[in-house]
């Protein structure tokens, strides 16, 4: 190995350990906890070293983010992989999506509530958005109904499953009817 490729993967390593220490923060204290100050003294490094990877905790942000959708991409696939038909792949879609909210509060922030600097729904929208809008398609599109796009059915139900999570989240639902809302949801929104 090449002086040059360990220097890459030390530096592949470090930008690592701050996405994970910042998700850890997050996850722990909340996302106002996670400063560049706070992170340089846990992951042990300088602040300069930490912003010789990132802007400012705005691109960290945006790294967990990334992180998260490729995450979520795979547990979506993962719930609808072993689903037989339509209908029960979206119900598994949902309760995974939700699953996924619940458990990764502060990478779900990350992901959809805070500015990370990504952008979302253009040209330029990183991949591992992509993917993870591409994973609700894939089952959600062939539900769509007939005359329905599958992407704008995929971006209602999305919505609906978001204010779900968050509503939820916040306290504003009760958590014991999640089940029976998920039903209600691909009941009357999934014509497959």
């Amino acid at each position: 190995m090449s002086v040059q490729e360990r220097k890459q993967r030390e530096r592949a390593d470090r930008e690592r350990l701050i996405v994970a220490t910042a998700r850890e923060l997050a996850e722990q204290q909340g996302w106002d906890a996670v400063t560049t100050r706070r992170l340089a003294e846990r992951i042990e490094y300088s602040q300069p070293v930490l912003y010789s990877h990132f802007r400012g905790k705005r691109e960290i942000i945006g790294a967990v983010a990334l992180e998260g959708a490729s995450e979520m991409a795979v547990a979506l696939r993962a719930a609808t992989s072993a689903a037989d038909g339509p209908r029960t792949r979206v119900t598994a879609l949902a309760r995974a999506y939700l699953d996924f909210a619940e458990h990764n509060p502060a990478v779900y922030d990350a992901m959809f509530q805070l500015d990370g600097g990504l952008a979302f729904a253009q040209e330029e929208t990183p991949e591992p958005l992509k993917d993870a809008f591409a994973a609700l398609l894939e089952s959600l599109g062939e539900v769509a109904g007939e005359g329905v796009h599958p992407g704008l059915f995929t971006e209602v139900f999305w919505a609906a499953l978001h204010g779900l999570a968050t509503l939820t989240r916040a306290r504003r639902l009760p958590p014991e009817d999640t089940e029976r809302r998920v039903e209600l949801l691909v009941d009357r929104l999934a014509v497959a």
